[in-house]
C-alpha cells in the first residue's frame, strides 16, 4: 500500500457535524497539521469527502 500525507488547509467552523468528525477521524486537530495514512480505500474515502478542508499528498 501506498502512503499519503494528509494536511488541514481549511478550519471546521462553521461545518456540519459530519465533516467535523470526519477530520477528527483522520487524526487532525488542528490547522495546517500533518498525517500520514496508507492508502486504503476508507481513508480515500474519507478524504474525498472533506477535499475542500485539506490537502492530499503523496508521502
Amino acid at each position: 500500500m501506498s502512503k499519503i500525507k494528509v494536511t488541514q488547509v481549511k478550519s471546521t467552523i462553521d461545518r456540519p457535524r459530519r465533516q467535523k468528525e470526519t477530520i477528527i477521524a483522520l487524526g487532525l486537530k488542528r490547522m495546517n497539521q500533518t498525517v500520514v495514512h496508507e492508502a486504503t480505500p476508507q481513508i480515500l474515502g474519507m478524504v474525498e469527502k472533506v477535499s475542500h478542508l485539506v490537502k492530499v499528498e503523496q508521502a
